[in-house]
């Protein structure tokens, strides 16, 4: 498909309509307070696949703790990762101080504002370099997700795959045609409005529409027919066991997970991954204690069930608890913690819960 499916439609006429609308009824959020790149870059990161609702005491409390891009660059690893804690995909944390790191030490502090520049940072995608030059300094760059490629789909009846990385050049490319010169920040942003508020997934408020005249979709009457996703496969589910351990003197054996890969550097009670054929979780999380920490335990009842969903698994996690008889040695990797000072570390989502149900009886 090539930019044909432009002939007939009135790009000036959207972008007056589109922004009009997203100046009279633009919601009030905490980093549109300012055009500051640097908190634009935040806000952008942590709304990757988290809700706005959710989202907005936890900016709130991480800008307080690194109100500029010198405080999150100088910052310990471990206090961003305590400050980011409950949002989840820890990983955007860490590529976000990274690139600001990056920022400070070659840029002097300053943001890019060319594509090049700022798209070699970490973690910058084709999305969030988008979003920050054309919300931050006006430059008319396409900033295109899965909402922005909902709402052209339907204004400009395209039937691609939205699922296909193909499709999201597509997307830009369109954008790139469309997108407003004069006021590029308020146009991607009154997409990205357009798709949380009126131009919904399932039930779109066609009547509400400042843009419907434009919707080709909303003429022809196929408006919940797009856009077009083929479905991801089904998350593969991977059972684990896990224990939460107390020495004689009521503190608890935890773990910090390795420096790379998945929850990198998280802490986390000791769990191993059940092997294929093995229904004895008690046997296997005795034999992982001792095999990977030289430690023996004496394992309890079954406590609880939890599941935790990434993109392609989901972790089925069984936890008993247990008591450990031996002193713990201590290791980089290995802790003995009170509750107080497990307050203070990063666990993963999974294992918070697994704190509360395990700790707080």
């Amino acid at each position: 498909m090539h930019l044909d499916i432009l002939q007939g439609f009135n790009a000036q006429e959207f972008q007056r309509d589109l922004i009009e609308w997203f100046e009279q009824e633009q919601r009030d959020l905490p980093w549109r307070v300012n055009k500051d790149p640097y908190r634009v870059w935040v806000s952008e990161i942590m709304l990757q696949q988290t809700r706005v609702e959710a989202v907005k005491p936890y900016y709130k409390n991480f800008m307080e703790k690194f109100p500029t891009l010198t405080d999150l660059a100088d910052a310990d690893e471990d206090e961003v990762l305590k400050a980011w804690e409950g949002l989840g995909y820890y990983s955007r944390a860490r590529n976000l101080q990274t690139a600001v790191r990056e920022v400070r030490d070659t840029y002097g502090g300053v943001v890019p504002n060319t594509p090049e520049e700022i798209g070699k940072l970490k973690g910058v995608g084709p999305y969030t370099k988008g979003a920050i030059l054309s919300i931050a300094y006006d430059i008319p760059e396409p900033a295109v997700d899965g909402n922005v490629m909902r709402v052209m789909s339907r204004i400009l009846s395209i039937w691609e795959d939205i699922a296909k990385p193909k499709t999201r050049q597509l997307f830009e490319d369109v954008i790139r045609q469309v997108i407003s010169h004069d006021n590029p920040s308020f146009f991607n942003q009154g997409l990205m409005e357009l798709g949380a508020l009126i131009c919904i997934p399932k039930n779109p408020s066609c009547l509400l529409c400042p843009v419907r005249q434009h919707c080709r979709a909303f003429h022809e009457g196929v408006q919940k027919e797009l856009p077009v996703k083929s479905k991801a496969k089904e998350p593969k589910l991977v059972p684990i066991v896990a224990g939460v351990f107390r020495t004689p003197n009521g503190k608890y054996v935890v773990n910090k997970r390795p420096s790379t890969g998945l929850l990198a550097n998280m802490w986390e009670f000791p769990n191993v991954e059940v092997k294929e054929g093995i229904t004895n979780h008690k046997q296997q999380l005795m034999y992982h204690m001792k095999e990977q920490f030289d430690l023996h335990v004496e394992v309890g009842e079954y406590t609880l069930n939890i599941q935790h969903g990434f993109t392609h698994r989901t972790w089925d996690i069984f936890v008993f608890e247990g008591m450990v008889q031996q002193e713990v040695i201590e290791t980089e990797t290995l802790k003995v913690m009170s509750r107080e000072e497990m307050e203070e570390r990063t666990f993963s989502r999974s294992h918070q819960k697994i704190y509360e149900a395990c700790t707080k009886k």
